[in-house]
């Protein structure tokens, strides 16, 4: 959740609905947004397809890691899994204390869930290993030189739209990239050093692509809450 500048002053990404119950995401934006002071509307899309992003996104382009620090901070390849997958009751209560603290340790999650050693390693690999359970990391993008962050709403001709989002996924400066509904049809999140860097990307590289019509950019003014659990310590 981001405090921006621009006619949406605070924007938000929720799970898409595959991976949110429903009945929640219904809550949050026809109930919950509705009864919140001082919202007066509320605008809401859909994420299509995804060009670039994920949990290790950031990783890849930050380029302030040693490679072996790099490397100790990626999970070994799993095989995208094509059926459903089943949760039990022992995997819920595991999901539900990583929810509130995503660095509990396993004998935090032990302790918590009743669980055996022996249980928990494997069925948190077998949650990782399907997807279901992954790891998103929150830093200081400032010590790393990326004091600037913004939010590019472009829209793109559909004949260009699949050309536009994978050379978007290419840039540098590029965190996250998809396809999206709505007027615009390419959202994008970008970092830069300084808001003369961030002119010089969008004129040299974002004036560029071929198939843009219009860009909104919307500065990042304040992070509110990055990750989706509330810290507990």
């Amino acid at each position: 959740m981001n405090i921006t500048r621009s006619k949406q002053e605070l924007s938000m990404q929720s799970p898409s609905p595959d991976a949110l119950d429903l009945k929640l995401l219904h809550a949050l934006l026809f109930d919950r947004l509705q009864r919140t002071p001082q919202v007066i509307s509320v605008s809401a899309h859909c994420l299509l397809h995804t060009f670039y992003g994920g949990p290790l996104g950031w990783l890849d382009k930050t380029q302030a890691l040693e490679p072996d620090q790099e490397a100790a901070l990626r999970l070994p390849h799993s095989e995208p899994v094509v059926a459903p997958v089943t949760l039990e009751g022992a995997d819920e209560a595991l999901l539900a204390v990583l929810r509130r603290d995503g660095r509990a340790t396993f004998s935090e999650l032990q302790s918590s869930t009743g669980q055996s050693d022996s249980a928990v390693k494997p069925r948190l690999e077998r949650l990782r290993s399907t997807g279901i359970l992954y790891f998103k990391v929150q830093y200081d993008r400032e010590s790393l030189g990326h004091g600037i962050s913004a939010m590019l709403w472009l829209t793109v001709a559909p004949s260009a739209l699949d050309a536009a989002g994978r050379q978007l996924a290419e840039h540098h400066e590029v965190r996250f990239a998809g396809a999206t509904t709505g007027q615009a049809n390419l959202v994008a999140t970008v970092a830069a050093s300084s808001t003369s860097e961030l002119y010089t990307y969008l004129s040299e590289k974002i004036g560029s692509l071929d198939g843009v019509q219009a860009v909104e950019t919307t500065l990042t003014l304040r992070h509110v809450k990055q990750l989706t659990y509330e810290p507990s310590r």
